[in-house]
């Protein structure tokens, strides 16, 4: 079977019974009589896809054509927090049909329980949702007081995503449940900075589970004699054009991990050097030379062993992250 077979099959069950199943634990269809609660996702889901900013009225025709007669204010009147959970829990269920419609097969993925995932998106909402959904705040005039933040944990292995929370568009990724949240032992957890503690590190460590990360500069990092490690000074002396290397991440965490670094092309490092600048011009700041130099370099933590995480398998599985971005 070919992938949009399958696609078309799983949405049809989604917008069907999976949304009829969830309206019962939702308490959505204690509401609802004349629209089920599969019909009423119908309507929303091909009214908006076709229109975004579509009126009760054409939702009320989108509804008219699935042979479900209903005014325009009886649609209104359905807009309910039970149906914000429905459709909360059918976009769960939805995505996570059509992820897992297409799981991909590559041989460093099966080494591991699982190659998790983790990231957010931020949805800019109208002002007048502030009570519900703060947002940060800002000089323009308009569409600053609320956000949506969505943070999501995709199995890559198999294509599930098995984490998709909303929190205020302010929530710091640091803070969000999912940083809280184990993922199986042998399992791998690859996110980027946003998410980097040394406290759930030692979390994930301990818990007999692995992450592969960016370094975030800042971070203390000392020789297995626990001695300050300089990684500017050290990797200006490397001739080679990789590096791996235990060392201890956190000058009192004092975590065991791989410290690996590949050179990049000067092309790669010039670009990466122009953005530092022009991110530190907005925030009226100056790079330093230490953050300007490690541009030739990236730099990751792991506490992966090598036979089952090599340096360049490392590098491979960071560009496999772009994936969550497209989701």
């Amino acid at each position: 079977m070919t992938i949009i077979p399958r696609i078309a099959q799983a949405m049809q069950e989604v917008l069907t019974e999976t949304a009829d199943a969830i309206a019962r634990s939702s308490g959505f269809i204690k509401r609802l009589r004349k629209l089920t609660a599969s019909k009423f996702v119908q309507t929303l889901v091909f009214t908006w896809l076709a229109k975004p900013n579509a009126s009760y009225e054409e939702l009320a025709q989108t509804a008219a054509c699935l042979g479900v007669k209903i005014t325009p204010q009886a649609i209104e009147q359905r807009f309910t927090p039970q149906a914000a959970e429905l459709l909360k829990q059918t976009l769960f269920a939805g995505v996570g049909q059509l992820i897992e419609a297409n799981p991909v097969a590559v041989a460093v993925l099966q080494r591991f329980n699982g190659v998790y995932l983790d990231d957010s998106t931020t949805v800019v909402l109208p002002d007048e949702l502030k009570e519900l959904w703060s947002g940060c705040g800002g000089s323009c005039p308009k569409n600053t007081q609320s956000a949506l933040k969505i943070q999501v944990r995709l199995n890559f292995s198999s294509g599930g995503l098995t984490h998709l929370g909303l929190s205020d568009g302010c929530e710091s990724d640091q803070n969000a449940p999912m940083q809280n949240s184990p993922i199986p032992q042998g399992g791998l957890r690859i996110a980027d900075l946003g998410y980097f503690n040394l406290d759930v590190l030692v979390k994930q460590t301990d818990n007999g589970s692995y992450w592969l990360s960016r370094l975030k500069l800042s971070t203390g990092i000392l020789t297995l004699d626990k001695q300050r490690l300089d990684l500017g000074q050290m990797l200006a002396q490397h001739e080679g054009d990789g590096i791996d290397q235990q060392i201890l991440l956190g000058v009192t965490a004092q975590i065991p991990t791989r410290l690996l670094a590949a050179r990049v092309p000067p092309e790669v490092a010039n670009q990466r050097r122009r953005r530092i600048r022009q991110q530190a011009k907005r925030k009226g700041q100056t790079p330093s030379c230490q953050q300007l130099h490690l541009a030739d370099w990236t730099i990751l933590v792991t506490n992966a062993p090598v036979d089952k995480l090599s340096l360049a398998q490392a590098l491979v599985l960071l560009r496999v992250r772009w994936q969550i971005e497209l989701l």
